[in-house]
């Protein structure tokens, strides 16, 4: 029996956990991976991210490939570059890799008292009059626990959403978005932040973010407008990767890394359900990504953050989900609308 049970541990989740035992809460938290392991994104940390990583008490320096922003280079559809310096009296915009940063937070998780389970898969939950009975499953054997309250942070597709039937019928969320690292960047993406507004890719655009060691993360994000399919990603990313502005950026002679990989990403916070009896949703559980921007790290943080300080000051449930809705609506929800 815990106060809290987290299910998902990227940065909502380990956010949560984290929150919710500094809080003097009993935590578990849960996820399906063992860590450290790949998440299809950006990796671009904004300042929204790095305020509440601040406020965690994440080191960067515990993030091997951690890379601070200086400025963002824009391209317009007409082909204007312009350079849009950040302030010099602080840490606006960093660069991460997924696989490192969510370590990073699971490991800060487990110093905090958070008691972590990987390789833990949530199969079903029944709802009691004062707790959540969560049945899991690990190494092919099921067990139950229980919580007084579940956190879910388990994703775009949130199997806790759909075995509580709050899931939307065939949602594919807001935004179609592609990634894949390149190494052995010889041109101008090496250093710089670089996001192009090409005219076919309205609204949306594609990025090139700096890592380490001449590596790159670049990709691209799409709305999703019943126009574009999902067959034609591919086709779009070869042709986005041979456009001069591109190519140049890039070097000639860089190096494309494994696979490019595909996510769905939701931005329906303002129209989401936020909880249901003993539990809440965060992060891409939630729909918690920004609409203009398709960024999700600073809102799954907070997310996670703002459910557990609900759980923490309140005891009736309806209190709880309406303090966490407040709380979404007031950081979040008039972003989206």
């Amino acid at each position: 029996m815990f106060d809290v049970l987290v299910v998902g541990a990227g940065p909502a989740g380990s956010a949560a956990a984290v929150t919710a035992a500094r809080a003097g809460l009993s935590v578990a938290m849960i996820d399906k991976a063992v860590f450290p392991r790949d998440k299809c994104c950006g990796d671009g940390l904004t300042t929204l991210a790095l305020r509440r990583l601040h406020e965690l008490g994440l080191d960067p320096g515990s993030v091997p490939s951690w890379t601070g922003v200086a400025s963002a280079w824009l391209r317009s559809p007409a082909g204007r570059e312009v350079e849009l310096p950040l302030p010099t009296n602080g840490s606006f915009a960093a660069v991460t890799p997924r696989l490192e940063l969510d370590d990073a937070l699971v490991r800060l998780a487990r110093a905090s008292g958070v008691e972590v389970r990987e390789d833990t898969s949530f199969v079903g939950a029944v709802e009691e009059d004062d707790a959540v009975a969560v049945t899991v499953r690990s190494q092919e054997q099921e067990t139950t626990i229980r919580a007084a309250w579940v956190v879910a942070a388990d994703g775009m597709w949130s199997p806790v959403r759909k075995a509580l039937g709050v899931a939307p019928p065939n949602y594919l969320g807001e935004w179609h978005a592609f990634r894949q690292y390149a190494s052995n960047v010889t041109g101008v993406g090496r250093d710089r932040l670089i996001v192009w507004f090409d005219e076919d890719l309205l609204p949306g655009y594609a990025w090139s973010f700096p890592l380490p060691d001449g590596r790159a993360n670049i990709g691209f994000g799409v709305w999703r407008d019943g126009v574009r399919r999902i067959q034609d990603m591919n086709r779009l990313w070869t042709d986005l990767l041979g456009r001069p502005h591109v190519r140049e950026a890039l070097g000639a002679d860089v190096v494309l890394e494994g696979r490019h990989t595909a996510w769905p990403i939701p931005a329906r916070i303002d129209r989401a359900v936020t909880g249901v009896g003993r539990v809440l949703f965060a992060g891409d559980a939630a729909m918690a990504t920004d609409a203009l921007t398709g960024e999700g790290i600073g809102q799954a943080l907070l997310t996670g953050m703002e459910a557990s300080r609900a759980i923490a000051t309140g005891s009736d449930p309806a209190d709880v989900r309406r303090t966490y809705r407040r709380a979404v609506d007031h950081h979040l929800a008039a972003d989206h609308r």
